[in-house]
Formats: structure tokens, sequence, C-alpha cells
């Protein structure tokens, strides 16, 4: 377990579904904390966490949270993959330049690294190998992808330029306490919170496109572990190295809230989505020692406590 008690981090989007995690998590193990973004709205902002509450692209206040920390985690993001292609002029403003700002405050600041969020499931493309390592060609089919990634080469350029370190942790698709079921981007939550309410269960397609899962306590364990790492890798796959097809989740999700009869309806599938991602998690294994720990079904009832506590 990596220890960061007394470290100043700033957790970037620290009220998101991950973000909460990983803040509750840096608290128990002693960090001191600053959150920045929007408040969760499941949780009153905790005393522990000195909170600033401004957008993104609001230099000041992000020049001010910066000020003093350590470690930096940048989860911070503007669309999901579905709408970023809708507006992509948009996704790139709330995503890519907020993000040069903050390399540009970190150039003359304390920031020993900064840990960035990127995404597994949309930087490689349709044509990525099964699993996908991390050197696979990359050729998102969202414009989500494409800010992701472009953020990514943002970050080895300022490494380059600057010597500002960094770690880009490719997450594959995260479940779990604090994921808001209405916001289009979690099929496990939305379709965990539709069957508990007795309401028909809506896929896209035909239900076999195969997806990488991991539970968030893994995830922010990775996050954190990455954090302190000094070695020579620059970007890491965070999954459970197995997939899954949407059809398998719903049959799994329906057996956890005991909900036999829930009727599945089928939408027309959707361009962003490729047909399987499932990443190869080998190397964060072998430079990190990260291994996902909990057990699949296991993790499907504790997100199902969670929603019963939150919304049903």
């Amino acid at each position: 377990m990596t220890n960061v008690a007394g470290i100043n981090c700033l957790v970037l989007g620290g009220g998101g579904f991950i973000g909460t995690n990983l803040c509750n998590e840096l608290v128990r193990r002693g960090a001191l904390v600053r959150g920045y973004g929007r408040l969760s709205k499941y949780s009153s902002s905790r005393r522990d966490i000195t909170w600033f509450q401004a957008e993104f692209n609001d230099r000041v206040s992000l020049a001010r949270a910066i000020e003093g920390t350590e470690i930096i985690f940048h989860l911070i993001g503007g669309s999901v993959p579905e709408s970023s292609n809708k507006d992509p002029i948009a996704d790139l403003a709330s995503s890519v330049i907020p993000t040069l700002h903050l390399l540009e405050i970190c150039r003359n600041s304390s920031v020993r690294k900064i840990v960035f969020i990127s995404s597994g499931g949309t930087v490689y493309g349709p044509a990525a190998p099964t699993p996908t390592p991390e050197t696979a060609a990359t050729d998102p089919a969202s414009a989500y992808g494409i800010s992701k990634l472009s953020i990514e080469k943002y970050f080895g350029l300022y490494n380059h330029l600057y010597n500002i370190d960094y770690c880009v942790l490719r997450v594959a698709n995260p479940y779990g306490p604090f994921q808001d079921p209405n916001r289009r981007q979690g099929v496990i939550s939305a379709l965990m919170t539709r069957a508990m309410l007795k309401q028909d269960l809506e896929i896209w397609g035909s239900g076999e496109i195969i997806r990488d899962f991991i539970y968030v306590d893994d995830a922010v364990e990775a996050i954190i572990a990455a954090s302190a790492y000094g070695g020579p890798c620059k970007t890491f796959n965070v999954g459970s190295g197995r997939g899954r097809s949407i059809n398998q989740v719903v049959e799994d999700v329906i057996r956890v809230v005991k909900m036999p009869g829930i009727k599945v309806i089928h939408r027309a599938g959707r361009a962003t989505d490729v047909p399987v991602s499932v990443l190869d998690i080998g190397l964060i294994r072998q430079e990190l020692g990260w291994n996902p720990q909990t057990d699949w079904m296991k993790g499907l009832e504790a997100a199902a406590d969670w929603i019963r506590g939150s919304y049903i």
C-alpha cells in the first residue's frame, strides 16, 4: 500500500465518481487533500478536505489550488464519448485547453508529479488487438478519445521541455459506489438502477460488444500507486484484463438485484462503440506490482448496495 501520509494532494474532479472515492482513500491514508471542481451531490463537503469550487477553465482558482501542492491527480473532464462527437470544439475547450493552462501553472510550482486519468476504452480504437497493450496504435473513434490522447501527448511534451513528471493511467470501465446512474457513462450503475425500479433495461446494439470492467477501489489503488512510481514507464493500462459482453453484464446485474423477468430492450448501436475492448495489464503488474483484487460479483453487490442506499 502506497504511503501518502502528510503529502499535499490536489484532486481535479474530486467531486466525480472516481474522484470522490480517491479523495476518501487519500484522507484515510493521511494525505492532505484538496478537491477542485464541482462538489459531489452524494455527500457534503468533508471538513478534512480543502475544497475549491470552480470551473476547470478558471485559471486564477486553479493557480490558488495548485500553490503548495506536491501531487496532482487530474480526473476532471468535459464530456462523455457519445456527446463529444456532437460538439468536438466544446470537448476540446473544456478539457485540452484547460489542461494546457494547468501545465503552464505547474512549470513554476512545487508540484512533483501529475497523474492523469485517461481512457482505456476510447484511445485505442476499433482495430486494437485483444487484449490491448499500451504499445498498440491509437485511433480513437470519438472526440472524447482524441481529447484524452491529446492531453497525454501534451504531458509528454511538457516533460520533455520542462521536466514535469507525470503518469498516464488508461482506465477501463470503472464501476462501484458514487457512480451516477443518470450520467450517460457507466452502464452498470444505469442497469442496476433501472432494474431496481422495475424498469426495462435498455442496451445499445446486440449486447455482444465486450468490455473490460474495473471496480473503483482497484482503480483508486492503481492511481495512488502511480503517484509514487519513479520508473521509466509513463503510460499504464488499468483494467481487469478480462472481457465481458454487455449481455453477460445484464444477466449478472439481474442476478445481483434479484429482479428476474425484467425486460431487455435493444436500441440501435452507436458509432462510438468499438466491438471489443479488453486491456492488457501486464505492464502495470510488472512495474507497480498492482493487481485488481475485487471479485466481479462482490463488486456488483457493493455497487448495488450503494445504489439502494442512495436512489431506491
